[in-house]
């Protein structure tokens, strides 16, 4: 299965399709796409960042567009929604972050969402509405399935809510992670302090501190740190950039404090880390 819509440009684009193909990166298609995979009919075994996740039964990964993924080829079982930012503006008419915005972005919202009997049973009759638009050939197709989109989008907006109530988090606390979250997936390239993020939230450093540390056991800094750890094993593992392009990437004026960084928290240096890994075992 492999419907694709494309827009008025190439770059509008939504796909609904399967792994079960010999080749997964037609499917999952290049650019700035968006990633919602269903393990609809059992597990199934990912590759997201360099790592091996297993997405059990009835789950759903949550990707954005910098996230690399590496799936087998023919794997069954599997259902992605692929969509263009072209395809979906993410920012409401005020200009202001739309809740969107926070649903992919896997720093301090996980990205990897269990879906109860409830919610697979409404994943399901909207699986049968995608596939039934993808059937008509008409000039509304485009605009319904931004709606099923949206509602989809919704769906998930829904689940994050219900979480944070079950675990006791105030509105007001779950607002303020959501805009962090998306202000460090924005700007972790060149802004690495608490204090850079406080003043885009017009908030003290203190608060923001506060509010993290209490609801999710971890510290402001150490969710800046780990986006930006993301992203240089990433760039590491699939780009032939030096160690020290990826440091100036990364917004370090000296190579050598990215690599003292990287070591402090890696435990060996960038250098270290790729050679051991493209290394063969003898």
């Amino acid at each position: 299965m492999n419907h694709i819509y494309s827009g008025l440009t190439d770059k509008s684009r939504f796909a609904l399709t399967d792994f079960n193909c010999a080749s997964f990166s037609e499917r999952l298609g290049k650019g700035n796409n968006y990633k919602i995979i269903w393990a609809r009919q059992g597990n199934i075994t990912i590759g997201i960042d360099g790592y091996q996740i297993i997405v059990k039964k009835n789950h759903v990964l949550l990707c954005s567009p910098l996230n690399i993924l590496d799936i087998e080829p023919h794997t069954e079982g599997a259902i992605s929604f692929i969509f263009s930012k072209e395809f979906y503006n993410l920012w409401d008419y005020t200009g202001k972050l739309s809740f969107q915005d926070y649903l992919f972005q896997g720093a301090l919202i996980l990205p990897l969402v269990r879906l109860n009997e409830a919610d697979t049973q409404n994943f399901e009759l909207l699986f049968k509405l995608f596939k039934k638009e993808f059937e008509r050939k008409d000039r509304f197709q485009g605009e319904m399935l931004m709606v099923l989109l949206k509602k989809l989008l919704i769906m998930f907006k829904r689940m994050v809510n219900n979480r944070c109530e079950n675990d006791e988090i105030p509105n007001r606390a779950s607002t303020v992670i959501g805009e962090f979250s998306y202000l460090v997936e924005t700007h972790f390239r060149n802004k690495h302090q608490v204090t850079d993020y406080a003043e885009l939230l017009h908030k003290s450093p203190k608060t923001i501190s506060s509010i993290i540390k209490k609801h999710t056991k971890k510290t402001a800094l150490s969710f800046i740190n780990e986006r930006i750890l993301i992203e240089a094993r990433r760039l590491l593992l699939f780009s032939d950039k030096t160690s020290e392009e990826i440091a100036y990437n990364l917004g370090y004026s000296e190579p050598g404090n990215f690599s003292k960084f990287f070591k402090k928290n890696v435990g060996t240096s960038p250098t270290q880390f790729r050679k051991r890994v493209f290394t063969p075992v003898t």
